[in-house]
């Protein structure tokens, strides 16, 4: 069976000719649909062989969305620049396991990391996404952020992605931040609305179910910073909402 490696980008030059090379191994084409990069991420993935389709970003779905007609293949493998599939995923796609069964999409085990170290606690482990999917039967949904696959019949497998998305800290913190303003808004636009005490209830629930029931607490300063992390943001998804609405 043939496969369509799809990797949406911004400023992705560190990554993306690794990711590239990655696909590669298992795909017989790769798609870039990039957001006007102003680094060399589309030159490095011309030099690498991929199709580069570039498009103003619509948010993580439609983006994903607006590259799968120029995927020649139904069966899609749709990674992030900073993601790459550990060996147990290969051999999973290689030998074509996911053709046992009537799946049409497939969620994997994603292994995060903070520099070079594994974060397998505060709920980071095991953290699963579909990235694996049948385009004829499975699509990315209008989310514009944390987007899900929409699946008929999907199917979790013990394989493992391998998520190199940050780098330090502060760089977890600003893309907190910043998912933190789309997540708002697209709640918002659903319709949601809360009141005042909401953001301290979610960022408190979320600091202790992190830290405490998550095993933060066994981690030491980093347990403690990731618990953190996730209480901001929660806490600045819904102080944001609630602007929104003060503003309406």
């Amino acid at each position: 069976m043939k496969i369509s490696g799809l990797v949406i980008t911004f400023n992705e030059e560190k990554n993306i000719g690794k990711c590239i090379d990655a696909l590669q191994k298992v795909c017989d084409e790769v798609i870039i649909v990039d957001s006007f990069s102003k680094d060399r991420t589309v030159e490095i993935a011309k030099e690498k062989g991929a199709v580069v389709v570039q498009q103003s970003f619509l948010g993580d779905g439609p983006q994903r969305t607006h590259g799968l007609p120029y995927c020649k293949n139904d069966w899609i493998l749709n990674l992030d620049a900073d993601e790459f599939l550990d060996r147990d995923a290969e051999e999973f796609i290689l030998k074509e396991k996911y053709l046992e069964g009537n799946y049409d999409a497939f969620s994997f085990r994603v292994k995060n990391f903070l520099g070079n170290k594994l974060i397998d606690f505060s709920g980071w482990y095991p953290d699963h996404k579909v990235r694996f999917f049948n385009k004829q039967t499975a699509r990315p949904s209008d989310s514009i952020v944390h987007q899900k696959i929409i699946t008929q019949n999907e199917k979790k497998v013990a394989v493992h992605i391998l998520h190199y998305g940050w780098d330090s800290l502060d760089q977890i913190i600003a893309k907190k931040n910043q998912y933190s303003g789309w997540h708002a808004q697209q709640l918002f636009d659903q319709g949601k609305r809360i009141n005042a005490f909401k953001p301290v209830l979610n960022g408190t629930v979320a600091f202790i179910r992190c830290y405490f029931f998550k095993k933060g607490i066994f981690n030491g300063i980093e347990g403690l910073s990731i618990a953190m992390i996730q209480s901001f943001f929660s806490y600045m998804k819904y102080a944001k909402l609630l602007k929104l609405q003060k503003k309406q």
